[in-house]
């Protein structure tokens, strides 16, 4: 017995050939509007929203001053003209330094409290043991002078500035 495919058979092929087919033409397709959204004042567009970073504030320039010490004793003429550098933190306080015959000496300034806020005192410890003690007046912002002593007995005439 042969069998015959039916008409309804072809109907139901065809038809189902053409939805795919149609399905097939249409996946390509997207709509397009008629008419563009006017634009909007920059005040009333939504941009996205940047992540607020935390960065460290800028620093702020300290002043550093060269501090020049001449010998003022017999025990200082054997060192020279020594040079350091006084940085200023601009709180009344700031950092001292210098080398003398080859010895690093680092230490601080201090501005004095009471009726003179120019007058100072700045202390350093060496590399090697020894110790630097001055006293200083600013007679400006960046200028000023004073004396400083060696622990071992030199003496020093300092200008700063």
């Amino acid at each position: 017995m042969k069998l015959l495919p039916s008409r309804l058979s072809f109907s139901v092929v065809r038809l189902s050939l053409a939805g795919a087919f149609a399905a097939t033409a249409l996946s390509g397709c997207y709509i397009v509007p008629l008419q563009t959204p006017p634009p909007q004042p920059p005040s009333q567009q939504s941009y996205p929203v940047a992540p607020q970073s935390m960065t460290a504030p800028l620093p702020i320039a300290v002043p550093t001053f060269t501090a020049r010490l001449y010998p003022a004793n017999a025990e200082a003429v054997m060192y020279g003209t020594i040079t350091g550098t006084v940085t200023n933190d601009m709180n009344g306080r700031g950092y001292f330094n210098a080398t003398i015959a080859g010895e690093q000496f680092q230490g601080e300034s201090t501005r004095q409290a009471g009726a003179s806020q120019r007058s100072g005192i700045a202390n350093a410890s060496g590399t090697r043991g020894g110790m630097l003690s001055c006293r200083y007046t600013m007679n400006s912002a960046t200028l000023g002078s004073g004396t400083c002593l060696l622990n071992n007995g030199p003496a020093f005439t300092m200008h700063i500035g």
